[in-house]
């Protein structure tokens, strides 16, 4: 069960960071400055954040669905 929590860890924070580097390269690339970046990357770390947890209880619940299943 360890490897099963780190695997979901590891892959929950490496998307929850994507989805920020996107806002971060969005705001970079468009050139937003003052209150609109930091909106932005609010959004950012807010759309990470919940794509981060989204993956996390998803790979917990098909690795528990999986082991109740006997696989």
């Amino acid at each position: 069960m360890t490897v099963e929590v780190v695997f979901a860890l590891v892959t929950a924070v490496a998307l929850a960071a994507a989805v920020f580097a996107v806002a971060l390269a969005l705001s970079l690339a468009f050139g937003i400055s003052g209150s609109a970046r930091k909106g932005v990357l609010a959004g950012g770390a807010l759309l990470g954040a919940t794509a981060g947890v989204w993956r996390l209880v998803r790979v917990l619940r098909r690795f528990d669905e999986q082991r109740r299943m006997g696989r």
